[in-house]
């Protein structure tokens, strides 16, 4: 990792409208992402963690440009995402890729292996014959299959197998970047460990940079460099994850790490029972989006919106209390 910033966002947004009636007319719209501020380090993985629908996959796909951002900026490279043509983008697509969630339903059932991780080689004319046969090869036996697996389908595979098939796609095009949206969530848990290992292998072989997506904090803290909290839309903290995990500031981080269970059944854990449920992110609260559960609330939460802020040295929190 160095001190070179690969990727950063600016004020990004993602709203989906909701259209109703016959003339289909946007009646409101469902906040996903909503003004992020994140940067990522050359060589270095960010975690995204939070609850389910709190934004997080959305933020990895809006960052790629698999959806169009309503509204700010996403820099990789120097270049700005959201702005330039479609060639200009098409030309960039190599150094960005993703690894899914569901290994199953991201690899086509029609396709045998070598086809599908050869397809990127062949549309961007990088390999054909027995290049491409060769290439393939290379590419699988680097996740750990082998030469017998590039004539099977997916059903042939099991999850850890299939998810190993999906990073080895990721990697045809020789990328710079890589979103892994839970690519360890479907997965069995001894698998899982497999999987994050060989990731981080992969990463110190070819100097990758990695957005890590996950609700899974043990996983999150054996990857990441540094983490970023997510709450219904919006960043809330983001610090280094040794110092996230020694000293959480915000209040919903805070409830977050205290529901993670101890190994020790002599330990009693002081878990942090949060009131209401997650907000919606059509009508979402003013001021502080976590005010209606926090158990720190003031008057002025409610009110106004806090900001990003650097509470120490690459310690950011959105709270009034700092």
């Amino acid at each position: 990792m160095n001190d070179e910033i690969i990727l950063k966002t600016d004020h990004l947004k993602e709203y989906f409208p909701i259209k109703s009636g016959i003339f289909s007319k946007v009646k409101d719209y469902v906040r996903a992402v909503d003004d992020v501020d994140i940067y990522i380090q050359k060589g270095e993985t960010l975690g995204i963690a939070g609850e389910s629908g709190c934004g997080k996959t959305t933020l990895g796909r809006t960052i790629l440009q698999l959806i169009k951002p309503t509204d700010g900026k996403v820099f990789f490279m120097g270049s700005d995402l959201s702005k330039i043509n479609k060639k200009k983008l098409r030309k960039l697509r190599p150094h960005l890729q993703i690894v899914f969630q569901d290994p199953a339903s991201s690899l086509n059932p029609r396709m045998i292996i070598k086809k599908i991780v050869g397809e990127p080689l062949v549309i961007n004319g990088v390999a054909k014959g027995a290049d491409l046969e060769k290439k393939v090869l290379e590419l699988l036996k680097t996740v750990g299959l082998t030469e017998q697996h590039m004539y099977r389908y997916p059903h042939e595979f099991s999850g850890g197998q299939r998810q190993r098939i999906g990073i080895a796609r990721a990697l045809a095009l020789n990328p710079d970047f890589i979103v892994l949206d839970e690519p360890t969530s479907a997965l069995d848990v001894s698998v899982q460990a497999q999987i994050l290992n060989l990731l981080k292998d992969l990463q110190k072989r070819f100097g990758l940079t990695y957005l890590f997506i996950t609700h899974d904090l043990s996983v999150i803290n054996h990857i990441s460099d540094r983490i970023a909290i997510m709450y219904a839309g919006k960043i809330v903290e983001v610090a280094p994850t040794k110092d996230l995990f020694k000293k959480q500031l915000h209040p919903y981080t805070q409830a977050l790490l205290s529901a993670i269970p101890i190994a020790d059944p002599n330990i009693k854990s002081k878990r942090t029972h949060l009131r209401g449920e997650v907000p919606s992110l059509i009508h979402p609260p003013s001021g502080c989006n976590f005010h209606p559960r926090c158990p720190k609330e003031m008057p002025k939460c409610s009110k106004i919106e806090p900001e990003l802020k650097e509470s120490s040295k690459g310690h950011f929190v959105a709270c009034h209390l700092y």
